[in-house]
Protein backbone atom coordinates (compact mmCIF):
# COMPACT_ATOMS: atom_id res chain seq x y z
CA UNK A 1 0.00 0.00 0.00
CA UNK A 2 0.75 3.31 -1.14
CA UNK A 3 1.81 6.44 1.64
CA UNK A 4 -1.98 8.90 1.14
CA UNK A 5 -0.37 12.37 -0.77
CA UNK A 6 -0.19 15.06 2.07
CA UNK A 7 -1.47 13.08 4.94
CA UNK A 8 -0.48 14.53 7.70
CA UNK A 9 -1.28 17.84 5.83
CA UNK A 10 -4.92 16.90 5.32
CA UNK A 11 -5.44 15.46 8.56
CA UNK A 12 -4.50 18.89 10.08
CA UNK A 13 -6.69 21.13 7.74
CA UNK A 14 -9.06 18.52 8.33
CA UNK A 15 -8.91 18.98 12.64
CA UNK A 16 -8.58 22.47 11.96
CA UNK A 17 -12.40 22.83 10.16
CA UNK A 18 -13.60 20.20 12.62
CA UNK A 19 -12.83 22.47 15.06
CA UNK A 20 -14.49 25.32 13.44
CA UNK A 21 -17.44 23.62 12.88
CA UNK A 22 -17.86 22.07 16.17
CA UNK A 23 -17.43 25.65 17.86
CA UNK A 24 -19.72 27.24 15.22
CA UNK A 25 -21.72 24.30 14.47
CA UNK A 26 -24.02 24.70 11.19
CA UNK A 27 -26.00 27.46 9.71
CA UNK A 28 -23.96 30.40 9.62
CA UNK A 29 -22.87 31.92 5.65
CA UNK A 30 -19.35 30.92 4.03
CA UNK A 31 -17.38 34.04 5.00
CA UNK A 32 -18.09 33.20 8.48
CA UNK A 33 -16.29 29.59 7.96
CA UNK A 34 -13.86 31.19 6.22
CA UNK A 35 -12.61 34.06 9.19
CA UNK A 36 -12.73 31.28 11.45
CA UNK A 37 -11.13 28.57 9.84
CA UNK A 38 -8.19 31.44 9.02
CA UNK A 39 -7.98 32.02 13.06
CA UNK A 40 -7.79 28.24 13.74
CA UNK A 41 -5.01 27.82 10.78
CA UNK A 42 -2.80 30.78 12.44
CA UNK A 43 -3.76 28.99 15.74
CA UNK A 44 -2.75 25.50 14.83
CA UNK A 45 0.45 27.27 12.52
CA UNK A 46 -1.03 25.75 9.47
CA UNK A 47 0.79 27.99 6.26
CA UNK A 48 -2.01 29.29 4.44
CA UNK A 49 -2.78 31.85 2.24
CA UNK A 50 -6.63 32.95 2.23
CA UNK A 51 -8.94 34.22 -0.89
CA UNK A 52 -5.42 34.09 -3.09
CA UNK A 53 -4.94 34.05 -6.75
CA UNK A 54 -3.90 30.71 -8.25
CA UNK A 55 -2.97 30.47 -12.11
CA UNK A 56 -4.54 28.77 -14.62
CA UNK A 57 -3.14 26.94 -17.36
CA UNK A 58 -4.36 25.71 -20.84
CA UNK A 59 -2.36 23.22 -22.40
CA UNK A 60 0.58 24.23 -20.27
CA UNK A 61 0.49 27.88 -20.84
CA UNK A 62 -0.03 30.03 -17.86
CA UNK A 63 -3.89 32.28 -18.36
CA UNK A 64 -4.47 36.03 -17.75
CA UNK A 65 -7.01 35.06 -15.81
CA UNK A 66 -5.99 32.92 -12.74
CA UNK A 67 -9.38 31.77 -9.94
CA UNK A 68 -9.66 32.71 -6.34
CA UNK A 69 -9.07 29.67 -3.84
CA UNK A 70 -10.83 29.95 -0.65
CA UNK A 71 -7.83 28.67 0.69
CA UNK A 72 -4.20 27.50 -0.63
CA UNK A 73 -2.48 25.37 2.30
CA UNK A 74 1.47 24.43 2.54
CA UNK A 75 1.81 25.84 -1.18
CA UNK A 76 0.35 22.59 -2.74
CA UNK A 77 -3.42 22.01 -1.15
CA UNK A 78 -6.33 23.93 -2.63
CA UNK A 79 -8.76 24.20 0.12
CA UNK A 80 -12.60 24.99 -0.94
CA UNK A 81 -15.22 25.71 1.88
CA UNK A 82 -19.27 25.60 1.42
CA UNK A 83 -21.62 26.34 3.64
CA UNK A 84 -24.60 24.54 1.75
CA UNK A 85 -27.39 21.65 3.18
CA UNK A 86 -25.64 19.60 0.76
CA UNK A 87 -22.64 18.88 -1.60
CA UNK A 88 -23.84 19.16 -5.17
CA UNK A 89 -21.92 17.78 -8.68
CA UNK A 90 -21.20 21.43 -9.71
CA UNK A 91 -19.08 21.72 -5.79
CA UNK A 92 -17.16 18.45 -7.09
CA UNK A 93 -16.72 19.37 -10.67
CA UNK A 94 -15.25 23.06 -9.35
CA UNK A 95 -12.37 21.72 -7.39
CA UNK A 96 -11.62 19.10 -10.18
CA UNK A 97 -11.52 21.80 -12.43
CA UNK A 98 -9.38 23.98 -9.81
CA UNK A 99 -6.74 20.88 -9.72
CA UNK A 100 -6.55 20.43 -13.26
CA UNK A 101 -6.00 24.20 -14.42
CA UNK A 102 -3.49 24.55 -11.54
CA UNK A 103 -1.48 21.81 -11.79
CA UNK A 104 -1.70 20.83 -7.91
CA UNK A 105 -2.20 17.92 -6.91
CA UNK A 106 -4.28 17.81 -3.80
CA UNK A 107 -7.95 19.72 -2.84
CA UNK A 108 -9.64 19.34 0.09
CA UNK A 109 -13.48 20.43 -0.65
CA UNK A 110 -14.97 20.83 3.09
CA UNK A 111 -18.51 21.53 4.05
CA UNK A 112 -19.64 23.26 6.81
CA UNK A 113 -23.39 23.68 6.14
CA UNK A 114 -24.41 20.08 7.46
CA UNK A 115 -25.02 19.07 10.89
CA UNK A 116 -22.00 16.92 10.42
CA UNK A 117 -18.51 18.48 8.94
CA UNK A 118 -18.44 16.84 5.61
CA UNK A 119 -15.26 17.19 3.33
CA UNK A 120 -13.76 14.80 0.63
CA UNK A 121 -9.97 14.50 -0.63
CA UNK A 122 -9.36 15.24 -4.78
CA UNK A 123 -6.37 14.10 -6.70
CA UNK A 124 -4.65 15.52 -9.39
CA UNK A 125 -3.90 12.19 -11.42
CA UNK A 126 -3.49 13.57 -14.59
Amino acid sequence: MTDILYKDESYKIIGAAMEVHTTLGYGFVEPVYQEALEIELCEREIPFLPQSPIDIYYKRKKLKKSFIADFFCYDDIIVEIKAVAKLLPEHEAQIINYLKATNVQLGLLINFGEKSLSYKRYLNID
